[in-house]
């Protein structure tokens, strides 16, 4: 751990100078009550620095929070050793696209009975009816962007399911609207920000206690999405397996606030990226697409607010990915594990290595957790998107209408 100022302490090893200076102007917001936690895996990010943790007292910061409200990991460790697998997983991530549906516009045709039931157990007056109609079609679905379904083997050659979503569309469209209510708020106050991106809404203003509602809300939706889904996939793999029990099961957040005790002071602790780590607390930090994973367990280190990495995190933007990486590159990559290698051009922002080295993100917080299961890829399914081609400077724009999805 390096401390960069009193404000700013940081477990990355590996992080551009631009990600840096974005940490050092959240570490001077007013609100803070402590320092911000750097995670080994920090790049630049909207709202907050992507793998941060900081406290803040009487007041919260939307955006630092972010649009995928409650996204993380679920993870299920099975029976079945590698020997008991089918020798081509290729068909069961076919298979998958049915059963979990991914990418940007993509969800159930009609919501399951099990997601009926659990949008009439938890309703929110926040949405609208046809937002709330999505919903229901979208619990169980994965989305796009980095969200992913793998299937892993660990150290001992047994077998996992892992999988990393969120709160879809209306954890997006919720949050989206706090945003909005946060920067106004604060510009009718006459509030000085830095970025308008740190606009905060105070505890005890009503639009502070409609906004922990609907986080809170999106919270339980994103856990019960990755439930759903990883159930389904279960009862898939198991049938292709033709054998097979759960024998352990990880499900955690890491876009999130929740009031915690830091330093005998009670704050809110925002973890953008970040999942928390205290003590005997168990979770997921997933690699690069078909790289290793971790299944871990936190040390409750008090300087990073009992936090720790969320993942491998970006070393480059998608666009730039999507330059530099082509088709041949992956598929040298991939080698033989089973993926949707017809979508390669579609895959290229997810290329391995547009992201940080997940051994270096390990090595970085090994004060901070402490590794159970080691877990490398067989398996990876992910939303795939079209490729839409570069607009040139002659071509008219093209406004797209929001449709419930969630941004790559």
């Amino acid at each position: 751990m390096i401390k960069v100022t009193d404000r700013l302490y940081s477990w990355a090893s590996d992080i551009e100078p631009d990600t840096l200076e974005q940490a050092k102007m959240l570490s001077r917001l007013p609100i803070l009550a402590g320092h911000v936690a750097l995670m080994p895996d920090a790049h630049l990010g909207i709202g907050s620095t992507v793998g941060s943790v900081f406290p803040t007292k009487g007041a919260v910061v939307p955006s630092a929070i972010g649009v995928d409200i409650g996204c993380g990991m679920i993870a299920t460790q099975t029976s079945l050793a590698a020997n008991h697998l089918p020798d081509d997983l290729g068909p069961f991530v076919d298979r998958l696209e049915t059963i979990v549906p991914a990418g940007l516009g993509r969800w159930h045709q009609e919501p399951t009975a099990e997601a009926l039931a659990w949008m009439a157990e938890h309703p929110n007056p926040s949405l609208s009816p046809r937002e709330e109609a999505i919903a229901a079609r979208q619990l169980g679905t994965m989305g796009s962007g980095n969200h992913f379904f793998e299937v892993c083997l660990d150290q001992d050659d047994q077998a996992w399911i892992i999988m990393h979503s969120g709160s879809r569309g209306a954890g997006n469209r919720l949050a989206t609207r706090h945003m909005t209510v946060a920067k106004q708020l604060c510009a009718e106050a006459g509030i000085p920000l830095e970025h308008p991106d740190l606009a905060y809404l105070q505890e005890g203003m009503p639009a502070f206690g409609d906004y922990i509602h609907d986080m809170l809300w999106s919270q339980e939706y994103a856990a019960e999405n990755r439930r759903l889904m990883v159930g389904a996939a279960l009862r898939a793999f198991f049938d292709f397996s033709g054998k097979g029990d759960e024998l352990l099961r990880v499900n955690c957040h890491h876009n999130f606030t929740q009031k915690e005790t830091h330093g005998g002071r009670e704050v809110w602790v925002t973890r953008k990226g970040a999942i928390r780590a205290g003590e005997d607390d168990l979770g997921l930090v997933p690699g690069a697409m078909g790289g290793k994973s971790y299944v871990v367990r936190g040390r409750g280190e008090s300087l990073s607010y009992e936090s720790c990495a969320h993942g491998a995190g970006r070393r480059m933007s998608r666009r730039r990915a999507r330059q530099s990486f082509t088709a041949e590159d992956l598929e040298e990559l991939m080698g033989t594990r089973a993926w949707q290698r017809a979508n390669a051009v579609a895959l290229l922002d997810e290329h391995p290595r547009s992201y940080k080295d997940i051994e270096q993100v390990m090595a970085d917080q090994a004060d901070l957790v402490e590794v159970l299961y080691e877990l490398r890829g067989i398996a990876n399914y992910k939303g795939v998107e079209e490729v839409r081609p570069r607009r040139s400077r002659t071509q008219p724009s093209r406004r797209w209408k929001w449709t419930g999805g969630v941004a790559p």
